[in-house]
């Protein structure tokens, strides 16, 4: 895609959504590091009443290290697969305690070495907490990317790649959230709202129809 119509899409999609940002509510990269695991196959405002409480009563690491697995796993009961969610984030906060002094990790390998941490949540992590520009890969990214045609993949990895090369650097961490906005609130998997998009002329979906 040209950069003057990637430039256009950009500008746009930031008229539509001013207050585009991360949803998933934290005060510190530990809970954001939490909230990101537990926002798989969840929505963001699932997650929200979820850990509005746990944060109260376990707002870091120190006080998660005291929390027995089964009393996470009553806390978190709300949320899709919440066993194996329970699971890992036992064992990452034990090891962030034993190998990383208890401070969250910054790099894509660092993190993605911690239990449930996947590429999407080290992205997640990386831009929204240390503001390291990342492209983190959803469901809402990757359908909508490929249907405007920023990206033009089949798989999460190449959707990813795609948008590093054809979105500025600078551009990575706010065009990730105007991708989940955009997907959310018009850009929807069943019946987008096309006619109400005003992006619509420059979306390969759109043109195809």
């Amino acid at each position: 895609m040209e950069k003057k119509i990637v430039a256009e899409i950009i500008d746009k999609l930031k008229g539509m959504y001013p207050d585009a940002k991360c949803e998933l509510n934290h005060d510190n990269p530990f809970q954001l590091l939490i909230s990101t695991i537990l926002s798989a196959q969840t929505t963001d405002k699932k997650v929200n009443e979820v850990t509005k409480d746990l944060y109260k009563e376990y707002p870091d690491l120190k006080s998660f290290l005291k929390i027995e697995r089964t009393d996470l796993e009553n806390r978190i009961r709300k949320i899709g697969l919440y066993k194996n969610k329970s699971k890992n984030i036992t064992e990452l906060v034990k090891k962030l305690d034993s190998e990383f002094n208890g401070e969250v990790p910054r790099t894509m390998e660092e993190l993605t070495s911690l239990p449930g941490v996947g590429t999407k949540t080290a992205n997640v992590v990386m831009s929204n907490a240390f503001n390291i520009p990342a492209f983190a890969v959803d469901t809402h990214v990757f359908r909508v990317s490929n249907r405007i045609g920023l990206a033009k993949a089949s798989t999460v990895e190449q959707t990813e790649k795609d948008l590093k090369q054809n979105v500025p650097k600078e551009e990575w961490i706010l065009g990730h959230h105007l991708l989940i906005f955009h997907g959310r609130r018009c850009c929807v998997a069943r019946n987008p709202r096309c006619d109400e998009c005003k992006i619509n002329t420059l979306c390969d979906y759109f043109k195809n129809k």
